[in-house]
């Protein structure tokens, strides 16, 4: 085991993270071997996921198995694949986008493999939609049923939507916004 590597500090680009192994690889800026992102660190760090393509800023140990992150100070969502937003808020004021405020929410149910799910904001009785690409823009990949989250939403064509999603625990420490 190499001590002195303990407490390097990194930044790169999420490879890939899936949370049904738990586990998922970063590539560092600087090259190297991919490194070991497991589901524990990123609990630690208030996710319970993180988007393909996030950027992230990691602190990593080398150990005799490889490469591993031990700790996440910072995920930023992956650049969206198109300059346009999601159809849903193309025709939407983007004042109204800005202002709608975070809210604390829970999650219903989400379905990766049909690309959306539900939530319900504490004290509503509404559904509030969510979109994977919405999610994949706040830097998520996936939702567990009863997880804690922190959402914008917006009434759109089809009922009230999510336009960001934040983990309850990293909400207040979100980069500005609007991603879209």
């Amino acid at each position: 085991m190499h001590e002195e590597f303990a407490s390097d500090r990194v930044e790169g680009k999420v490879k890939w993270f899936d949370p049904g192994r738990g586990f998922g690889f970063v590539v560092a800026d600087q090259g190297g071997p991919d490194i070991l992102l497991h589901a524990n660190v990123l609990r630690n760090f208030g996710q319970s996921s993180v988007a393909d393509g996030a950027r992230v800023d990691i602190a990593i140990q080398h150990t005799p198995r490889g490469v591993q992150a031990v700790e996440v100070f910072h995920i930023e969502p992956p650049e969206a694949t198109g300059t346009a937003p999601l159809s849903d808020f193309e025709e939407m004021d983007p004042q109204v986008l800005r202002d709608a405020p975070l809210e604390p929410a829970r999650v219903k149910w989400f379905d990766k493999g049909k690309g959306f799910g539900f939530a319900n904001i504490f004290g509503r009785q509404e559904d509030v939609f969510i979109h994977i690409e919405v999610l994949r823009r706040s830097g998520l990949a996936e939702l567990q049923p009863g997880e804690a989250l922190a959402i914008r939403t917006v009434e759109g064509k089809r009922g009230l939507m999510a336009i960001e999603v934040n983990a309850w625990e990293t909400a207040v420490t979100r980069r500005p916004w609007p991603p879209l």
